[in-house]
């Protein structure tokens, strides 16, 4: 992590799960300058100084990504952002269309034109597999983000501001999690509920995408969507690595999920290259000086990347011995 040492940074969505431990590792391994973290929670933003015991390299900020004169004062001096603020849920979406748009997708906005107007020298936001061909409105909203972010290198061809884009799954360890809920119904000697015992999703860790991030963030040359290659899993197999024996009941899909995830489309596929542990997918239209990254492999024409059809498989000891270090579980 070199390029980012002794640097400074600002994180949206910074008191979130994902937040606190990208915030962890940089004053580890980065020994930051300074750390913004930005979010509109004050109790959580309490609770994370107690974490980090005020460490004086953090920077707490109140203020919502829907404000724009905020991001821009947030952001000086700031060398690098990582956009971890949105709104998430997919249900809740449905139902607070236009909040949802404000948020994940003017609130992106307003955070590429400060970062601009600040000279930032790079920007990372957070996708998620549901803006790969959504079918909710809040993989909808991503995509537009992912979308924004991507065609942000042309505005600033001649500046010095570049954004990518990181996408992965659920998350082992993020708020939300379906673990604890299945140890708990476990215990109380209760059926545990399945979706529908077909599915399958991605394997990562808070740790495993926090890591992910940051060398996204250093290697970026900008246009860049980044995707991880990960294992994949049966929603069976989590139940039973969680609670041995336990009798399961399926409830249904619900409105706006998918049966399994996937990262990469195959009308993506002439744009996509793998590189080592990921997948590149490049930007169509370029302006900026892109360069294809050293060491790129191209992916067949009918490439995709789904959690079934994944090469890459994660069975009921591997899912229980990898439980063990992941805290909380399984974002679900």
């Amino acid at each position: 992590m070199a390029a980012l040492y002794g640097s400074s940074f600002l994180i949206t969505g910074g008191t979130g799960s994902f937040g606190r431990e990208l915030v962890g590792y940089l004053l580890e391994h980065c020994d930051p300058r300074r750390i913004s973290v930005y979010s509109r929670d004050e109790l959580k933003q309490f609770e994370a100084r107690n974490q980090f015991h005020d460490d004086p390299r953090l920077h707490w900020v109140i203020g919502d990504v829907r404000d724009r004169d905020r991001l821009r004062s947030a952001m000086r001096g700031v060398d690098y952002v990582v956009h971890a603020a949105a709104l998430k849920q997919v249900d809740t979406a449905e139902r607070n269309a236009f909040e949802f748009t404000r948020t994940n997708i003017l609130g992106s906005q307003n955070v590429i034109d400060a970062a601009v107007d600040n000279g930032v020298r790079k920007v990372v936001a957070l996708s998620t597999d549901k803006a790969c061909r959504p079918v909710n409105l809040y993989g909808g909203t991503k995509l537009v983000a992912d979308k924004l972010f991507v065609s942000a290198n042309h505005a600033a061809a001649y500046q010095e501001t570049r954004f990518s884009v990181v996408r992965y799954g659920n998350v082992l360890g993020s708020r939300g999690s379906v673990v604890p809920l299945f140890r708990e119904l476990a215990r109380q000697g209760r059926s545990l509920p399945i979706t529908d015992k077909r599915m399958t999703r991605f394997w990562i860790t808070l740790d495993q995408a926090v890591r992910f991030v940051v060398e996204s963030l250093e290697i970026m040359q900008g246009g860049e969507l980044y995707v991880p290659r990960i294992p994949s899993m049966r929603i069976l197999d989590l139940a039973e690595a969680v609670a041995p024996a336990a009798p399961t009941h399926e409830i249904g899909v619900r409105p706006g999920e998918k049966l399994h995830e996937e990262m990469i489309c195959p009308d993506d596929a002439p744009l996509v290259v793998r590189v080592a542990d990921r997948y590149v997918v490049g930007p169509a239209v370029t302006s900026w000086g892109y360069l294809p990254p050293a060491g790129a492999e191209p992916v067949p024409d009918s490439f995709s990347y789904s959690s079934d059809g994944n090469d890459q498989w994660l069975d009921v000891e591997q899912l229980r011995a990898l439980l063990a270090g992941v805290g909380p579980g399984a974002k679900g």
